[in-house]
């Protein structure tokens, strides 16, 4: 059947009148229910009804006004902040995956087939549909037939037979019929075979449209990290809730027990004052959860939020699209992975470089093939495929169809043959069978086989001379170790021949075949993928191929890229693994590298088995075929060139189907790994030293030195702006020389540990020598309550924070390593000094911030300055102690 579909003047005023295929998007929440939503946190609604009662004692004469006008602007622009982050970050995130998600159509225009974006469709379009497809709109077939699964839209699983419409069939049922064998539904996939669509709906009024809003209430799974940080929230919680509670009570022992000088006279009398006494007692129900506030790590989730959508973007310029945000934070810990070889760690761009006939004579192109053998050729090329030629000259190209399909085409594309015959009916190729076949009538009535060697050489009696002949095929031998001597070469061979016999339902040809001869297929291993691999490996990961090759061309492919290197890598067949027990699997797994003429199973098989190993199972998939491995693998790797459901059961998405990007994937997931245990390690150490310092203040007779404002502000700085400080962190090439990460591994390892403790105790070690030595205080200048040298102490502490985050960025000694490949970093660190230093000499009353002098300011540098040092020396002590 000819096909031409529509002109470029059709395709608009068809979209001008019904539209094109786009679909309304589900509005996410916006800012101000965000906005609001955060605002209902539980601490923030203590805090707001605390200012409330803030305001009333203000307006009574107990408190001062600024007081509550300087917590009301902290808690907004708290909450503010937060949630503009969360907002934009969510928005850029989607934004991205919707880009690079997007789907495209074979689709006939202008009377050739090429392909158009999804979302470019219009009513009326003739779309090609083939094994693996999403179906892309509503619509009825006018060429071919389909099984298909409408399990997404119907909850059957059952495949669904299409065929075409007949002319005089009228469609008076509705749009959701999906028991209608002549229509095609959007969202549901081509499971065989292969057909051309009408489209009749487009956009929200197909089926689909009209039921996204379920399709995409997905559930959220928690990934391992989530969970391990759910535990450290947790943990960290239960800290805050207690040291908020002890720091209400010593506050309160301050004011009515200390401050009173233990006098019992004076503190009756303050008893009595009941308005004082729930002033206080208001104030220091602030403050407990003010330290509440900041001890809660509420920050971790706003730090994966960023981390992951600042490393998406950037692992998108890298070819790799995060479908599920667990995928990449599981590639960081992967113990083995097991990988396709063609297009991966293979360039993929397969190129049929040889035909050798059945007397064994072998033409290097396609055009020495002449004759009735020729012809032969030209009729198993063209009419036993699912591949189709588009464009004309340099622009000509193979779309549909695999790999394999699309290379065998173009080489028999050199020699355009006049063929005047129909496919009737097809077997189409199958992984398990390794063949496919086409039945034709015309100028010839045959059937059409082609196939791996071993499933078509042995039915082969006959074979065709150079003349198209048919003669006795009695070189099996010759033409096998021809075979051998190419697969030696990495060339692996597809055989053809031909019946008289037509195809009965999905059976081949009973009785003798005739051979027409085997094409050799070469497709060079990526130099990029020799390094790659050989990174991947250093990293602790086991890299395993799984190919469809016959075993002497996969053990070459994998000699060459590294994946084969001693005498103690075995090397199976599907045939060797099948004879194997689960346990024997399971004994020499660790010894696997290659597996040749894999079927589906064996991969699913081999990453059940890993995982009851515990290890962290990678998959690679681009078909059908292996969308249960890919949703069964810890991390499913789906190739950019494969079926869209491939895509759509995998957890990441390789663009360009290189190895090379599966490791930059296992590099950005480390890499997010180690940017949160570095915000963990800054954003404890001034959660525990805050709390010593809350604490024991109150204890030793003095106010907290930090008031409800100021530590708004320091939780400010300890969550969003250290979340961005952090969240740009650089991939560095040295992860991937770290041990892959244990599944029960805690998040806070020793390293960290030490960190946190060296950093906070002399965080309040220093505290303490600020407030209480007359030494420091002589520096300051002097004033009402010591008024300067607590402006002083409130920079110092955000200042030694600010140094400190230099010191949690890098395990080096050399502070500054790769720190310019983290623009973030110093932006954000520059504004928290600048900022900080506007509040020290204009806060006034409402920040409790008077300005410093020139000796004063050194004396704040300085004694911040110190927690570097400090910290040096604890990681030239791990270090030379082997345990950095």
């Amino acid at each position: 059947m000819k096909i031409t579909g529509l002109t470029d003047a059709q395709v608009e005023e068809s979209k001008a009148k019904y539209g094109d295929n786009r679909m309304t998007e589900q509005q996410g929440e916006g800012f101000w229910s965000k906005l609001k939503d955060n605002f209902g946190d539980p601490m923030i609604k203590i805090l707001c009804v605390a200012l409330v009662i803030n305001v009333v004692f203000a307006f009574l004469g107990q408190t001062e006004w600024y007081e509550s006008l300087g917590i009301a602007i902290a808690v907004v622009l708290a909450t503010f902040v937060s949630t503009y982050s969360e907002y934009n970050n969510e928005n850029a995130f989607q934004k991205l995956q919707e880009e690079a998600s997007r789907i495209y159509c074979k689709v006939y225009r202008n009377g050739k087939i090429t392909e158009v974006s999804i979302n470019d469709l219009v009513v009326g379009d003739c779309v090609l549909l083939q094994t693996g497809d999403k179906i892309p709109a509503d619509g009825v077939l006018v060429d071919g037939a389909l099984k298909v699964d409408q399990s997404v839209l119907n909850g059957e699983s059952k495949e669904a037979s299409k065929e075409v419409m007949p002319g005089n069939y009228k469609d008076e049922d509705a749009s959701m019929d999906f028991l209608n064998k002549y229509k095609v539904f959007r969202g549901s996939v081509v499971c065989s075979g292969n057909a051309v669509m009408k489209v009749v709906t487009v956009g929200d009024k197909s089926v689909y449209g009209q039921i996204a809003s379920e399709l995409q209430n997905e559930e959220d799974r928690d990934s391992p990290l989530k969970v391990k940080l759910g535990k450290l929230a947790d943990s960290i919680s239960k800290f805050g809730y207690f040291g908020g509670i002890a720091i209400a009570v010593a506050f309160m022992f301050q004011r009515v027990v200390v401050h009173n000088n233990f006098d019992m006279s004076l503190i009756a009398a303050y008893c009595s004052n009941w308005m004082a006494v729930v002033n206080d007692l208001v104030e220091a129900v602030m403050l407990a959860v003010i330290i509440i506030v900041m001890a809660v790590p509420e920050g971790l989730p706003l730090m994966i939020a960023l981390v992951s959508a600042l490393n998406m973007k950037k692992m998108l310029n890298d070819n790799v699209l995060v479908r599920k945000i667990v995928g990449i934070e599981t590639a960081g810990s992967l113990n083995i992975l097991f990988s396709d070889k063609t297009g991966t760690i293979t360039k993929g761009q397969l190129e049929a470089v040889t035909f050798v006939d059945g007397q064994v004579n072998e033409y290097d192109s396609r055009e020495k093939v002449t004759g009735g053998l020729g012809k032969f050729l030209s009729l198993s090329i063209f009419l036993n495929t699912d591949a189709v030629i588009s464009g004309e000259g340099k622009d000509l190209k193979a779309i549909g169809g695999n790999a394999t399909e699309r290379a065998v085409l173009l080489y028999g594309a050199a020699v355009s043959d006049c063929l005047d015959a129909t496919k009737v009916s097809t077997i189409q190729f199958n992984s398990a069978n390794k063949y496919s076949a086409s039945t034709i009538k015309g100028d010839y009535n045959l059937t059409l086989i082609k196939g791996a060697p071993e499933k078509i050489l042995d039915r082969c009696t006959m074979c065709y001379d150079k003349d198209g002949n048919r003669i006795p095929f009695d070189q099996k031998k010759k033409l096998e170790e021809k075979i051998n001597q190419l697969a030696g070469r990495a060339i692996r061979v597809l055989a053809f021949a031909v019946s008289d016999q037509f195809i009965e339902g999905d059976q081949l040809p009973e009785g003798q075949w005739t051979l027409v001869g085997v094409i050799g297929i070469r497709d060079e291993v990526r130099p990029e993928s020799i390094t790659a691999i050989r990174d991947v490996q250093e990293a602790g990961v086991q890299v395993v191929m799984i190919t469809g090759d016959r075993k002497d061309t996969a053990v070459a492919i994998a000699k060459e890229s590294g994946i084969v290197k001693s005498e103690e890598d075995l090397i199976l067949t599907s045939d060797e693994l099948a004879k194997m027990s689960d346990d024997q699997v399971k004994e020499c797994l660790k010894h696997i590298r290659v597996v040749a003429r894999a079927l589906p199973s064996d991969k699913s098989r081999l990453v059940r088995l890993a995982q009851e190993l515990d290890l962290v199972a990678g998959m690679t998939g681009d078909g059908v075929n292996d969308s249960p491995a890919l949703k069964k693998a810890d991390v499913g790797f789906a190739m950019g060139g494969g079926t869209e459901v491939a895509k759509e059961a995998g957890d990441i998405v390789i663009l360009d189907d290189n190895f090379q990007s599966i490791q930059k994937a296992i590099l950005y997931g480390r890499t997010i790994f180690n940017s949160i245990r570095k915000f963990i390690i800054f954003q404890l150490t001034i959660n525990v030293s805050a709390v010593m310092i809350s604490f024991v203040c109150p204890l030793l007779g003095m106010e907290n030195p930090l008031s409800i404002v100021q530590i708004l502000w320091v939780n400010l700085v300890m969550d969003t702006l250290a979340a961005l400080a952090f969240g740009g962190e650089p991939a560095l090439q040295r992860f991937m020389k770290e041990r892959p990460k244990r599944r029960d591994e805690n998040i806070i390892s020793r390293y960290m540990r030490t960190s946190i403790l060296t950093g906070s105790l002399w965080t309040f070690a220093l505290s303490m020598v600020f407030l209480m030595t007359p030494l420091v205080d002589s520096y300051f200048r002097d004033g009402e309550n010591h008024k300067y040298m607590m402006t002083g102490y409130f920079t110092f502490y955000i200042f030694i924070a600010a140094f400190n985050a230099f010191n949690a960025r890098t395990d080096r000694l050399n502070l500054f390593d790769n720190i310019g490949k983290n623009h973030g970093f110093w932006k954000v660190i520059l504004l928290i000094v600048v900022v900080q230093v506007i509040m020290a000499d204009f806060g006034g009353d409402i920040l409790r911030c008077y300005g410093l002098v020139g000796k004063e300011w050194v004396v704040v540098v300085v004694l911040a300055f110190t927690i570097i040092p400090v910290d040096l020396i604890r990681k030239a002590v791990l270090k030379g102690t082997g345990e950095e």
